[in-house]
Parts: structure tokens; sequence; C-alpha cells
């Protein structure tokens, strides 16, 4: 089972048994914690980088 918090201004944090596939329905190489964008601005689509402090996004 997994855990999902949305972490303020910030991306989602999932942690817990984790399986993540790419558009292609390869599997993504995780561990039990990840960070996922909320903002758009990851060059590391879909984990977060920390983008959403220097586009100070809201959410």
């Amino acid at each position: 089972m997994a855990n999902i918090n949305i972490l303020k201004n910030g991306p989602y944090q999932i942690q817990g048994d984790l399986k993540i596939k790419d558009g292609d329905g390869n599997p993504v190489d995780c561990s039990e914690k990840v960070f996922l964008c909320r903002c758009g601005q990851t060059s590391n689509t879909p984990f977060c980088d920390g983008s959403h402090k220097a586009a100070n996004f809201k959410g």
C-alpha cells in the first residue's frame, strides 16, 4: 500500500510499495519514496527537481 501526501506549495510525496511505468509501459526506477512534480516546471518529469521554488508555485 502507498501513502500520498500533498506537500504545501510543492510536490506529491508518495511512499510505500511503488511500481511506476512510463508512457510506453516501461518500469521507471524508483525507491520506496518519490516526489512527483505538481508545478510542471521540472526537468526530470515526472519527478520533482525543486523547480517549484524558483517558479514560486502555489498549490
